[in-house]
C-alpha cells in the first residue's frame, strides 16, 4: 500500500510537473500578430547568403521563434549569371525549398539583394541586366505587379508597421544598381573616394523617409556592413562619403532610434559606432550565411567596433522589442542549428520622445 501511494504522490508530481513545463513553453512560444499597421512589431527574423542548391537547415529554428516579419538581406539565392530566364529558375528553386515554403506560408517577406542575386559577384551599376534582375528580385518577395517600385530604378523600398507610438520603420537600401565602381580587387579593396553606393534618387527617397517618418525605431538594411572598416572586402567602407553621408543624413533628420542590419560576409557580428550628432550608438547586426559560412569555428577577423565575439557558423538573426519596458529593450540576438542562442547583447532605448537618449549595453 505504501508503495503504492508513493508511485500514486510520484505520478502526480510528474504529472503536474509537466503541466508546468508544458504551460511555461506554451507562454515562451506565444504568436504574435504578423507584421501590419496594427500590431506591434516585436519579433524580426532576419538573414543572408543562402545558397538554393544547398541543404537550408534553420528554416524550422527560425520559425520556431514565430517571428513576425522575414528581411533578407541580400545573396538570397546564388544566381550568378547573365542569362535571365537561367535567374528566374534558380528564383524559383528557392521559393519550392521546403523549409522556405513553411516560413511563406506563415511570416510576411520583405528585402534586399546583394551582388550574387543581383546576378555578378561584387557588381555595381556597370551590371548590364540590372533592369531585368530587378523585376525577377519584386517576383520572388512577391511585389505587386502594379507596384510603383517596379518603376523606380533600385529595388529599395520603405515599410511602416505598428500602432502610432509603437512604430517600426523598416528601410531597405539597394547598394548595387547605382553603385559606382571599386577600386582594386578583393580581398584588397581600397577606398574609392568619390564613389557612391545608392545614387541621388536613392539618396532624396531615404532623407524624406527619414525626414517624415513619425516612428520610434528604423531598421535600415543592406547587402554590405556599414560599421564594419576594418576588412578589406567588400563594404561601406568602401565608399567613406557615401558612408559618412549616411551617418550624417541620420544625426541631420534627428532620425529616432536607428538600427543597422547587414548580411554578405558568411558570419554574423555585431558592432557599433558613435557619431557626432546622433544621440545615441549606431548598432549594426550582421547575419550571415544561412548556408554556408566561412571557416566554421576558427575565423576571427579584425574589427575595432564589434561587440561581442564574432560567430562564424551557419546563423540567423532576431530582433527583439521590449515595448512593455520603460525604456525600451532591444535584443540583438544571432542563433545557429537548434535554434542554439549563439549571442545575445541588449540594449535601452528612450521611445516616448520619439528620439533615442544614450542607448545602455548590459
Amino acid at each position: 500500500m505504501r508503495s503504492f501511494q508513493q508511485a500514486s504522490i510520484y505520478t502526480l508530481l510528474l504529472l503536474l510537473l509537466l503541466t508546468a513545463c508544458t504551460s511555461t513553453d506554451t507562454a515562451r512560444l506565444e504568436t504574435l500578430p504578423l507584421a501590419s499597421a496594427s500590431a506591434p512589431l516585436s519579433v524580426i527574423a532576419l538573414g543572408s547568403c543562402n545558397s538554393q542548391d544547398r541543404k537550408q537547415p534553420l528554416w524550422e529554428e527560425i520559425l520556431k521563434n514565430n517571428p513576425q516579419l522575414w528581411i533578407w538581406l541580400g545573396d538570397n539565392i546564388y544566381g550568378d549569371t547573365e542569362d535571365m530566364a537561367l535567374l528566374k529558375v534558380k528564383y524559383e528553386k528557392q521559393r519550392q525549398q521546403p523549409g522556405y515554403q513553411k516560413l511563406l506560408a506563415t511570416v510576411p517577406v520583405v528585402g534586399i539583394w546583394d551582388d550574387h542575386d543581383y546576378g555578378q559577384n561584387n557588381a555595381g551599376k556597370e551590371y548590364a541586366h540590372k533592369a531585368e534582375s530587378q523585376q525577377l528580385f519584386w517576383d520572388f518577395v512577391d511585389e505587386p505587379a502594379n507596384s510603383p517600385r517596379r518603376k523606380q530604378e533600385g529595388v529599395y523600398s520603405a515599410h511602416t508597421y505598428g500602432p502610432p507610438g509603437q512604430q517600426v520603420k523598416v528601410l531597405l537600401l539597394d547598394g548595387r544598381y547605382h553603385r559606382d565602381p571599386l577600386i582594386g580587387e578583393e580581398p584588397k579593396y581600397k577606398p574609392n573616394p568619390t564613389g557612391d553606393m545608392l545614387g541621388e534618387a536613392q539618396w532624396q527617397w531615404l532623407e524624406r523617409e527619414l525626414t517624415n517618418s513619425t516612428a520610434q525605431f528604423h531598421l535600415i538594411g543592406s547587402g554590405l556592413q556599414f560599421i564594419a572598416d576594418d576588412h578589406r572586402y567588400e563594404r561601406w567602407g568602401n565608399f567613406p562619403a557615401s558612408r559618412k553621408r549616411l551617418f550624417d543624413l541620420i544625426a541631420r533628420t534627428k532620425a529616432a532610434n536607428v538600427i543597422l542590419l547587414s548580411g554578405d560576409r558568411h558570419f554574423a557580428e555585431l558592432s557599433k559606432i558613435d557619431w557626432p550628432g546622433v544621440p545615441y550608438p549606431l548598432y549594426d547586426l550582421t547575419s550571415s550565411g544561412l548556408t554556408h559560412n566561412w571557416r566554421d569555428g576558427f575565423f576571427i577577423e579584425p574589427n575595432r567596433h564589434r561587440v561581442g565575439a564574432i560567430q562564424d557558423r551557419l546563423n540567423f538573426g532576431l530582433l527583439k522589442i521590449h515595448w512593455d519596458q520603460n525604456p525600451v529593450v532591444v535584443e540583438f540576438q544571432i542563433r545557429g542549428k537548434s535554434n542554439r542562442l549563439v549571442q545575445r547583447i541588449k540594449a535601452e532605448y528612450d521611445v516616448p520622445a520619439l528620439t533615442a537618449v544614450n542607448p545602455k549595453e548590459f
